[in-house]
């Protein structure tokens, strides 16, 4: 059929148009063509390239299909053949035969060139050209309102909500004029994009310090340390974080986990007995990584504290030891000043615990155990600073990897199973932490 008595049909002799034919594809001619070559010549070097992208099992279809249209139309098929033999419309074909004619010898000059590109060349010519896409539906300026309404507590727009869900935020937004519809799929989406996420929550303590040139000094010096870590190892200095992790429960699963099954998680037992708690006071050595020397028991007095020092010092009797830990008052104690005082030879007089001297208050005895002129002193951190002290980074490995998940059926199973733990984290895991913070408080 030619294109003109095609045209004919199409709109009919009175003028009228008539039903479009029942056909699949547009009825293209080879002469609709112009200025476009009827052969598709590729070298034998050349063929190699479309010849892998058949070939390559992580192809796209789409690259494939139109590698295949360029080969067989290198076979001497015309378009209309090589159309219904690959099972497409013919426009299809005319395309990328176009394309292939307009760049194909481009490609075949960087082949003769042996140029390392021509592969990555010719995927490009077979791809898709870019295109702008929809336009979006919200301005910048709604989203940035999005963005802000979300950062607003819901209370504040007279909402009996503690957080804001995208249902709750799409109709604020309209209600406020900033947009006539939204849907909460989409609200939920734009978030997404801004990598803002209003459902999660974790709880954070700020420092509030009184006096932010004492704190900003203190935490320094704590970086400090942890920076010359390694250098004070080698100088025989032991840097140690010491601290505490009481109430830790000796808990029994009523029932037997059932354990891990294809495509479902773990199941834990909800219900369990409690068979007493105890208390770790465990040593995080900087340097090294490695916890040593723990102290496990019911209590943490004043007492248990500086039995758990005076074990720790005697793994190096002579040697240099500083410890990093919080404010408790037992890390203070009157008791603690006395056996310093007798472990570095100071023959001073410590006064009268809450009278005078340098027992008379927290304070005082916390200086005096902070001289850097002792070979034994304790740097304290300050109030609200846990995330100071890295023995706390050990404390979240244990529970993670040992007890969130077992079963204890006394205290002495769980003490031995702190204990094995501790060996096996100091064979396998134990390395200095990376340890990043700069030293400016850290608010929200």
């Amino acid at each position: 059929m030619c294109g003109g008595s095609g045209l004919a049909e199409r709109s009919g002799l009175d003028g009228r148009r008539a039903a479009r034919p029942p056909v699949l594809e547009p009825q293209i001619s080879e002469s609709q063509v112009p200025g476009k070559a009827e052969v598709v010549r590729v070298s034998p070097r050349l063929r190699r390239l479309p010849e892998a992208i058949v070939r390559r099992a992580s192809a796209s279809q789409r690259l494939v299909r139109r590698a295949r249209i360029i080969l067989t139309l290198a076979g001497g098929l015309a378009p209309i053949e090589v159309a219904r033999a690959l099972g497409i419309v013919r426009k299809t074909v005319y395309k990328w035969r176009d394309r292939w004619l307009d760049r194909g010898g481009w490609l075949a000059e960087a082949e003769e060139a042996k140029d390392q590109r021509p592969g990555a060349l010719l995927e490009q010519l077979l791809l898709d050209q870019a295109r702008d896409g929809r336009p979006a539906t919200f301005s910048p300026e709604q989203v940035v309102k999005l963005i802000a309404l979300d950062c607003e507590p819901p209370k504040a727009s007279g909402l009996p909500i503690s957080r804001w869900d995208s249902k709750a935020l799409a109709a604020e937004l309209i209600k406020r004029g900033v947009v006539p519809s939204i849907l909460r799929a989409t609200v939920g989406r734009l978030l997404r994009e801004a990598k803002i996420k209003p459902h999660l929550s974790r709880y954070w303590l700020n420092a509030c310090p009184k006096d932010e040139a004492e704190f900003d000094a203190r935490v320094r010096a704590v970086r400090a340390l942890y920076k010359q870590s390694e250098s004070l190892h080698r100088q025989g200095t032991h840097l140690v974080c010491v601290d505490e992790k009481t109430g830790t429960q000796a808990l029994e699963h009523k029932h037997r986990a059932p354990g891990v099954k294809p495509g479902r998680v773990a199941r834990i037992e909800y219900e369990h007995l409690r068979h007493g708690t105890l208390c770790l006071m465990a040593n995080f050595e900087v340097a090294t990584g490695r916890v040593f020397e723990p102290s496990i028991g019911p209590t943490r007095t004043e007492v248990d504290f500086l039995a758990h020092v005076e074990r720790t010092v005697a793994t190096d009797a002579q040697g240099r030891w500083i410890f990093v830990m919080d404010n408790l008052n037992t890390h203070r104690s009157a008791s603690l000043v006395e056996w310093v005082a007798r472990q570095c030879g100071l023959d001073v007089d410590l006064g009268v615990k809450e009278k005078h001297g340098i027992l008379k208050s927290m304070a005082s005895r916390a200086a005096f155990l902070a001289d850097a002129a002792h070979r034994i002193r304790f740097v304290y951190t300050p109030k609200h600073t846990s995330w100071l002290n890295q023995v706390e980074i050990w404390f979240s490995i244990l529970a993670a990897r040992l007890l969130k998940r077992s079963s204890f059926e006394s205290t002495d199973q769980l003490r031995q199973a702190l204990i094995e733990f501790m060996e096996y984290f100091n064979k396998t895991m134990a390395k200095p932490f990376k340890w990043t913070y700069a030293g400016k408080p850290l608010v929200v």
